[in-house]
Protein backbone atom coordinates (compact mmCIF):
# COMPACT_ATOMS: atom_id res chain seq x y z
CA UNK A 1 0.00 0.00 0.00
CA UNK A 2 1.22 3.48 -0.90
CA UNK A 3 1.63 5.86 2.00
CA UNK A 4 1.90 9.62 1.43
CA UNK A 5 3.84 11.68 3.87
CA UNK A 6 1.42 14.37 5.22
CA UNK A 7 4.00 17.10 4.58
CA UNK A 8 4.21 16.11 0.89
CA UNK A 9 0.44 16.08 0.63
CA UNK A 10 0.49 19.91 0.85
CA UNK A 11 3.72 20.41 -1.08
CA UNK A 12 2.34 19.67 -4.56
CA UNK A 13 -0.63 22.08 -4.29
CA UNK A 14 1.68 24.72 -2.80
CA UNK A 15 4.19 24.39 -5.65
CA UNK A 16 1.38 24.52 -8.22
CA UNK A 17 -0.02 27.69 -6.62
CA UNK A 18 3.41 29.30 -6.68
CA UNK A 19 3.89 28.42 -10.35
CA UNK A 20 0.45 29.77 -11.26
CA UNK A 21 1.18 33.01 -9.38
CA UNK A 22 4.50 33.41 -11.20
CA UNK A 23 2.86 32.87 -14.59
CA UNK A 24 0.09 35.35 -13.73
CA UNK A 25 2.63 37.94 -12.55
CA UNK A 26 4.61 37.56 -15.77
CA UNK A 27 1.42 38.00 -17.78
CA UNK A 28 0.53 41.13 -15.79
CA UNK A 29 4.02 42.54 -16.39
CA UNK A 30 3.70 41.89 -20.13
CA UNK A 31 0.26 43.54 -20.20
CA UNK A 32 1.54 46.56 -18.25
CA UNK A 33 4.51 46.94 -20.62
CA UNK A 34 2.17 46.71 -23.63
CA UNK A 35 -0.01 49.45 -22.09
CA UNK A 36 3.04 51.68 -21.48
CA UNK A 37 4.20 51.22 -25.06
CA UNK A 38 0.74 51.79 -26.54
CA UNK A 39 -0.02 54.98 -24.60
CA UNK A 40 3.47 56.43 -25.13
CA UNK A 41 3.16 55.82 -28.90
CA UNK A 42 -0.35 57.28 -28.87
CA UNK A 43 0.93 60.46 -27.16
CA UNK A 44 3.87 60.80 -29.55
CA UNK A 45 1.57 60.42 -32.56
CA UNK A 46 -0.99 62.83 -31.10
CA UNK A 47 1.64 65.54 -30.64
CA UNK A 48 2.74 65.50 -34.29
CA UNK A 49 1.35 68.45 -36.27
CA UNK A 50 -0.25 66.09 -38.79
CA UNK A 51 -2.47 64.72 -36.00
CA UNK A 52 -2.54 67.44 -33.33
CA UNK A 53 -3.78 70.07 -35.76
CA UNK A 54 -6.75 67.95 -36.84
CA UNK A 55 -10.21 67.38 -35.46
CA UNK A 56 -9.83 63.64 -36.11
CA UNK A 57 -6.69 63.53 -33.97
CA UNK A 58 -8.51 65.12 -31.04
CA UNK A 59 -11.62 62.96 -31.58
CA UNK A 60 -9.45 59.87 -31.20
CA UNK A 61 -7.30 61.03 -28.27
CA UNK A 62 -9.94 62.51 -25.94
CA UNK A 63 -12.82 60.54 -24.40
CA UNK A 64 -16.33 61.96 -24.80
CA UNK A 65 -16.53 62.54 -21.01
CA UNK A 66 -13.14 64.29 -20.81
CA UNK A 67 -12.42 66.88 -18.12
CA UNK A 68 -9.47 69.01 -19.32
CA UNK A 69 -7.88 71.71 -17.19
CA UNK A 70 -5.70 74.06 -19.22
CA UNK A 71 -2.47 75.66 -18.07
CA UNK A 72 -4.49 78.83 -17.41
CA UNK A 73 -6.94 76.96 -15.16
CA UNK A 74 -9.81 76.83 -17.66
CA UNK A 75 -11.85 73.63 -17.42
CA UNK A 76 -13.00 72.29 -20.79
CA UNK A 77 -14.83 69.31 -22.25
CA UNK A 78 -14.03 67.40 -25.42
CA UNK A 79 -16.69 69.39 -27.28
CA UNK A 80 -15.02 72.65 -26.12
CA UNK A 81 -11.68 71.44 -27.49
CA UNK A 82 -13.22 70.34 -30.79
CA UNK A 83 -14.97 73.69 -31.16
CA UNK A 84 -11.64 75.43 -30.54
CA UNK A 85 -9.97 73.26 -33.19
CA UNK A 86 -12.75 74.04 -35.68
CA UNK A 87 -12.53 77.79 -35.02
CA UNK A 88 -8.74 77.85 -34.96
CA UNK A 89 -8.30 76.04 -38.26
CA UNK A 90 -9.04 79.21 -40.28
CA UNK A 91 -7.81 82.77 -40.00
CA UNK A 92 -10.13 85.79 -39.87
CA UNK A 93 -10.46 85.86 -43.66
CA UNK A 94 -11.63 82.25 -43.73
CA UNK A 95 -8.38 80.90 -45.19
CA UNK A 96 -6.59 77.98 -43.52
CA UNK A 97 -4.51 79.22 -40.60
CA UNK A 98 -0.74 78.96 -40.55
CA UNK A 99 0.75 76.01 -38.75
CA UNK A 100 0.79 76.42 -35.01
CA UNK A 101 3.48 75.40 -32.58
CA UNK A 102 5.14 72.01 -32.65
CA UNK A 103 5.00 69.90 -29.49
CA UNK A 104 7.23 67.13 -28.19
CA UNK A 105 7.18 65.10 -24.97
CA UNK A 106 9.99 64.29 -22.56
CA UNK A 107 10.15 62.20 -19.40
CA UNK A 108 7.02 60.15 -20.15
CA UNK A 109 6.27 57.55 -17.47
CA UNK A 110 3.02 55.62 -17.88
CA UNK A 111 1.66 53.75 -14.87
CA UNK A 112 -0.92 51.09 -15.82
CA UNK A 113 -3.65 49.98 -13.40
CA UNK A 114 -5.67 47.40 -15.33
CA UNK A 115 -8.01 49.22 -17.71
CA UNK A 116 -6.81 52.60 -16.39
CA UNK A 117 -3.41 54.25 -16.79
CA UNK A 118 -1.83 57.44 -15.42
CA UNK A 119 0.54 59.49 -17.57
CA UNK A 120 2.81 62.38 -16.63
CA UNK A 121 5.28 64.14 -18.89
CA UNK A 122 7.05 67.35 -19.79
CA UNK A 123 5.51 68.98 -22.85
CA UNK A 124 7.88 71.12 -24.94
CA UNK A 125 6.28 73.76 -27.15
CA UNK A 126 8.32 75.09 -30.10
CA UNK A 127 6.63 78.13 -31.63
CA UNK A 128 7.22 79.50 -35.15
CA UNK A 129 9.57 82.20 -33.80
CA UNK A 130 11.86 79.65 -32.17
CA UNK A 131 10.62 80.33 -28.63
CA UNK A 132 10.41 77.26 -26.40
CA UNK A 133 7.94 76.87 -23.54
CA UNK A 134 7.57 74.01 -21.10
CA UNK A 135 4.55 72.46 -19.41
CA UNK A 136 4.03 69.61 -16.97
CA UNK A 137 1.05 67.54 -18.09
CA UNK A 138 -0.74 64.63 -16.51
CA UNK A 139 -3.61 62.54 -17.77
CA UNK A 140 -5.70 59.54 -16.93
CA UNK A 141 -6.51 57.06 -19.67
CA UNK A 142 -9.31 54.52 -19.72
CA UNK A 143 -9.50 51.47 -21.96
CA UNK A 144 -12.99 51.33 -23.51
CA UNK A 145 -14.08 49.17 -26.42
CA UNK A 146 -10.47 48.17 -27.03
CA UNK A 147 -9.04 51.69 -27.27
CA UNK A 148 -7.33 54.00 -24.82
CA UNK A 149 -8.59 57.56 -24.45
CA UNK A 150 -7.81 60.40 -22.04
CA UNK A 151 -10.61 60.99 -19.53
CA UNK A 152 -8.84 63.66 -17.44
CA UNK A 153 -6.03 66.06 -18.29
CA UNK A 154 -4.13 68.73 -16.39
CA UNK A 155 -1.63 71.10 -18.00
CA UNK A 156 0.63 73.34 -15.91
CA UNK A 157 2.91 75.92 -17.51
CA UNK A 158 6.46 75.89 -16.18
CA UNK A 159 7.59 79.49 -15.57
CA UNK A 160 10.55 80.62 -17.68
CA UNK A 161 13.78 80.49 -15.72
CA UNK A 162 15.24 83.84 -14.79
CA UNK A 163 18.57 84.65 -16.38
Amino acid sequence: MLTINPARKFLVPFVLCCLMAAVAAHGADATAEHTRTEITAMLTTFLTPAVNNTRAGHERFWADDLVYTSSKGKVMSKSDILKSIDEGSKDQSGKPADAGPVFTAEDVPVRPYGDTAALTFRLVEHDADGKISYYRNSGTFLLRDGKWQAITWQATRVPPQEK
